[in-house]
């Protein structure tokens, strides 16, 4: 097939993007397709042109755009095919505050939270205990992300959030372990349990990027029953929101074993220390194989 490999983009997880899509190009050249890279900050003009002249999209898009759904709907009037969730469901669940919402309504716990726009500004009165985490409502990567842990702090951390042109969302800090759960067609994969390194307060851009970033244990060392309930709450999730094909949810597990989902990223990263793809690797799916699982449930979802 011709694929167009769609990557870069012009938000502050670019790096990220283009990482992971020279580890895709490789699997799809070793698929046998005929690739052609597409940098939407360099030719966004010219998408939808390009769309109708392939056979299949993989996006590999973090943030605005990619993540909120604008590449999907180009997609969508090109007739192109992709893999993951379409235009509506990736905005979606990129913002935050609305996922939170639909989270609630489906019964699945998230930490209480505060939505602070820029027009209400730095001023406006916490609402939630300290400590809080402050970060922006629709990014990913920890990127302007604070933990906030004294009130005379608080409007620096709207402050750091603002200056990336976002709304601010404000979460109350849970205590416990961190752990994500990949989704993969309609099946959960395996935990991933997530440590910090020594000096972190949380899984932040270092943490997840470096090469001696924060210990990411799979399976999770975890009893049967709590893995189950998050793989369950994750597929919960996962249909409310309304995707398709694969994403991954990040939760906290307090030492009662409460949990609580904080977010779902719709386009889980592909670099070599990327999450997802270690899960299913655990499954038996090499970065390859994962790589042509994706495109035939875009193209299932597109007949």
């Amino acid at each position: 097939m011709h694929v167009i490999l769609i990557a870069g983009g012009w938000s502050d997880e670019r790096d990220v993007s283009l990482s992971g899509a020279r580890k895709i190009r490789a699997a799809l050249d070793e698929l046998g397709h005929d690739v052609t890279f597409f940098d939407p900050a360099d030719d966004f003009k010219n998408l939808l042109a390009v769309a109708r002249g392939a056979d299949f999209a993989f996006i590999n898009l973090h943030g605005t755009p990619g993540e909120d759904g604008l590449i999907q709907a180009v997609l969508d009037k090109a007739g192109c095919p992709y893999q993951g969730a379409g235009a509506g469901p990736s905005y979606l669940a990129l913002n935050k505050a609305a996922a939170k919402e639909v989270f609630e309504a489906h019964g699945i716990k998230t930490p209480d939270w505060q939505l602070v726009t820029p027009t209400q500004g730095r001023d406006t009165a916490l609402e939630l205990p300290l400590p809080v985490f402050v970060k922006p409502d629709k990014g990913g990567s920890s990127l302007g992300m604070s933990l906030v842990r004294r009130a005379e702090d608080f409007p620096a951390a709207l402050d750091k959030v603002f200056a990336m042109c976002q709304s601010a969302l404000v979460e109350s800090f849970i205590p416990g372990v961190e752990l994500t759960c990949g989704i993969l067609g309609n099946t959960p994969l395996p935990l991933i349990m997530i440590t910090p390194r020594d000096g972190s307060d949380f899984f932040d851009y270092e943490n997840k990027y470096a090469e001696n970033g924060a210990e990411e244990i799979c399976p999770a060392p975890v009893d049967e029953e709590l893995s189950r309930s998050i793989q369950e709450q994750m597929l919960t999730a996962h249909a409310a929101l309304g995707l398709t094909g694969y994403s991954r949810g990040d939760f906290i597990a307090t030492r009662d074993g409460a949990t609580y989902l904080l977010e779902v990223n719709t386009l889980p990263g592909m670099t070599p220390t990327s999450l997802l793809p270690r899960a299913a690797a655990h499954v038996g799916y090499s970065f390859t194989n994962l790589i042509a699982e994706l495109i035939r449930l875009g193209l299932e979802r597109a007949a």
